[in-house]
C-alpha cells in the first residue's frame, strides 16, 4: 500500500521545562539539517512540561524553515476558536510554518483536575468534529461567523487573521469513529507506533470514509510518530508497504548526533529507495 505522497521527516520534542536550553538547541539543529517538521507533545496538566503553545511560538522565532505543530493539541483544554486564532497568528508570524495536530483527549482525570471537561469516547469524537468545523471557520477570514454545536459555538465573531498558507489538520485518533472523521474532514492521520496490521485497518477505515465523502485517499497525509531503533529499511517498508509518508522521530540519549546521522544517512536513503520503487 503506497499512496504516492512525498516523504517527509520530523522530530518530536518532549517539552520538559528543566531541559529548555537543550530543546531549543535541538530545534535549531533540526532546522539547520533540513528536517521538515518539529512536533511538540501537549499535556498541559503535566507539571514538568512547558506550555506547548508558548514553546512552539518561541521555537518558531529561533528557526527559519522547519514547520511546527502540536503533537497533538489537547482539545478539551484548548477551546478551538482561540486555538485556531493562535495557529493562524503564528502561521502569519512564521511565514506559513505552522500546522495543527489535534487529539480528542485522554487522561481525563488529569484534564478534569485542570478544570477541563471529562467526556466519554463518543462525546470526545463529536466535540473533535465540531472543533474542526470551528477551526476552519476561524481561518476563513469571514465576518459574522455563527456555529451552533453541542460543544462549541460561534455567535457572530469576525475571524482573522487568515493563515499565511493552507494549514493542515492532523488527527491523533485510533478508534473507528475517529478514523472515519479523518477520512471525511481531516488533512492527515497521526498515530504513534502502531503495528502494521493495525495501520492497515486504520487506512481502510479512513479510505472508505474518504470515498464516501468524495475525496481521494491520497489527499490525506499519513504521519507516524515512531521511536526506538529507526532504520532505513524499516522506514522504507512503512512507506511502500504500509502507507505512511511522514515520519516524526523520537530519539533518546545523544539527540543531536542521532539527528545529524539520520539527516546525513537515513533520510536520503529512504527517499532514494522510495523513488526507485515508484519508478
Amino acid at each position: 500500500m503506497d499512496y504516492g505522497r512525498p516523504i517527509e521527516f520530523g522530530y518530536s520534542i518532549i517539552p520538559l521545562a528543566s531541559e529548555y536550553p537543550s530543546l531549543a538547541g535541538t530545534a535549531r539543529v533540526a532546522d539547520e539539517l533540513g528536517f521538515d517538521l518539529l512536533g511538540i507533545q501537549d499535556h498541559p496538566y503535566q507539571w514538568r512540561f512547558l506550555d506547548t503553545w508558548t514553546l512552539i511560538s518561541v521555537l518558531a522565532a529561533q528557526t527559519s524553515r522547519i514547520r511546527l505543530f502540536p503533537d497533538v493539541a489537547n482539545l478539551p483544554l484548548r477551546p478551538p476558536a482561540v486555538l485556531a486564532k493562535a495557529v493562524a497568528s503564528l502561521d502569519v508570524i512564521s511565514g506559513g510554518r505552522t500546522e495543527l495536530g489535534l487529539g480528542a483527549g485522554g487522561f481525563w482525570q488529569a484534564i478534569g483536575a485542570m478544570g477541563g471537561p471529562i467526556r466519554d469516547p463518543g462525546d470526545s469524537i463529536s466535540a473533535l468534529e465540531e472543533a474542526i468545523q470551528v477551526t476552519r471557520l476561524i481561518w476563513s477570514g469571514n465576518r459574522g461567523l455563527r456555529f451552533n454545536g453541542n460543544f462549541y459555538s460561534l455567535n457572530g465573531v469576525n475571524s482573522g487573521p487568515r493563515p499565511a498558507h493552507k494549514v493542515e489538520i492532523w488527527l491523533g485518533v485510533y478508534k473507528p469513529r475517529g478514523l472515519a472523521l479523518t477520512g471525511r474532514l481531516a488533512d492527515g492521520w497521526l498515530p504513534s507506533n502502531l503495528p502494521p496490521p493495525v495501520l492497515a485497518d486504520g487506512h481502510a477505515r479512513i479510505d472508505e470514509a474518504a470515498a464516501r465523502a468524495g475525496r481521494q485517499p491520497s489527499e490525506i497525509r499519513r504521519l507516524y510518530n515512531i521511536g526506538g531503533q529507526i532504520t532505513e529499511g524499516a522506514l522504507t517498508e512503512l512507506a511502500l508497504e504500509h502507507g505512511m509518508d511522514t515520519f516524526i522521530l523520537w530519539f533518546e540519549g545523544d539527540v543531536e548526533s542521532q539527528l545529524r546521522r539520520f539527516a546525513a544517512e537515513v533520510a536520503p536513503a529512504v527517499r532514494r529507495n522510495v523513488a526507485r520503487a515508484r519508478g
